[in-house]
């Protein structure tokens, strides 16, 4: 809007100060240079248009965070900054110990045995959103893990993810405005997030889908 009244002030004075018939020596000549200056004044508007538009973009790409942003609580109570995992990928997944997805955690455990040492990690985030299927504390769930699964891989301490008390870093994994990439919505516990080595979102996987599926492996393996 501000960009067309500065153009049209613009226009408008310089037919003002330019184009008065008496300066031409006939109304075809006047005719050419008004059409002249109107296609200036579009031109104009086109370019100052097309940079608002530029300007705009690149705010939004630098206000976007990466997953590296995010610092998250793990189960222990101890703060862990995301980027303790630069140049590794990623498998974020909500997880809960009375649910019928919840023999996944050995497949879970399994995936990071045979991947995690140095270019692969698992990060499980208890959460009691569906159908109250994890009501422990963070005490009981990690008691819970080692015990019946063996869970080595990072587990955090137990969040929303979803709701409006979501974790800052589910609204970032669920929302395309936040991640850059895709929304996604989480129907289940044990579903999965796919983030690359460089912290970027690359996929939404379902509660169904096993870690040990064909498309997992393939990710990690590539």
């Amino acid at each position: 809007m501000f960009a067309h009244k500065y153009l049209l002030f613009f226009f408008r004075r310089t037919k003002i100060t330019i184009f008065s018939r008496q300066s031409f020596l006939s109304e075809k000549t006047f005719q050419v240079h008004e059409l002249f200056y109107y296609k200036i004044a579009f031109q104009m508007k086109t370019f100052i248009l097309s940079i608002i538009v530029t300007m705009i973009t690149s705010v939004a790409g630098a206000q976007q965070k990466s997953f590296y942003d995010f610092t998250v609580k793990a189960i222990d109570g101890k703060d862990l900054p995301l980027s303790t995992f630069k140049g590794k990928k990623v498998l974020v997944v909500n997880v809960a110990s009375k649910c019928g997805f919840t023999p996944q955690y050995a497949k879970l455990e399994e995936l990071y045995e045979k991947y995690g040492k140095d270019d692969f990690v698992v990060i499980g985030f208890p959460a009691n959103n569906f159908l109250h299927q994890e009501p422990g504390t963070n005490e009981e769930i990690k008691e819970f893990c080692t015990l019946n699964y063996g869970v080595t891989f990072p587990m955090m301490a137990k969040i929303s993810v979803k709701g409006k008390d979501i974790a800052p870093l589910y609204q970032w994994l669920t929302h395309k405005s936040e991640n850059g990439v895709s929304d996604a919505k989480i129907g289940w516990n044990f579903h999965k997030f796919l983030i690359d080595e460089n912290g970027r979102w690359v996929a939404s996987i379902g509660s169904t889908t096993s870690p040990l599926s064909q498309e997992i492996v393939e990710w990690i393996e590539e």
